[in-house]
């Protein structure tokens, strides 16, 4: 979930979905995906409950609507770059506690600038709001 924009929160709904729709627990499902990052493959039925609860959790995020003033296009899109970075950074290198930081204060300055409380939430705002004519 590091390097997915999404709060604990909407990790642990997310965790919780996959594990209703696959029929097992949530921790079944987190120490399935946990053997995927080392290798072992998830198996597909909780694989496809995962997709969908992700899914289904990013389109519920992106109904949300903007209000108020929005940032500029140009440093939109220098903190979107600035956060895309650190992803990239601690995807590179998952122990890197820099580099999570880092990744840390990416994401909340993004969701500052575009008034958002989940990262998701914001990245997605971002994009819509750079790829909106003004």
């Amino acid at each position: 979930m590091a390097v997915t924009p999404c709060s604990a929160r909407d990790a642990r709904r997310v965790l919780g979905a996959a594990a209703k729709a696959a029929g097992i627990t949530s921790a079944e499902v987190a120490a399935a995906m946990a053997a995927d990052a080392r290798g072992v493959a998830m198996p597909a039925h909780v694989e496809r409950a995962l997709h969908r609860a992700v899914a289904m959790a990013r389109t519920v995020s992106h109904r949300a609507v903007c209000v108020g003033l929005m940032p500029s296009r140009a440093r939109t899109a220098e903190v979107l770059a600035e956060f895309r970075h650190c992803q990239s950074r601690l995807t590179a290198a998952p122990s890197d506690m820099r580099a999570r930081q880092a990744l840390d204060d990416a994401a909340y300055t993004l969701c500052v600038l575009l008034g958002r409380t989940g990262v998701h939430e914001a990245v997605l705002a971002a994009e819509q709001h750079l790829t909106t004519p003004a």
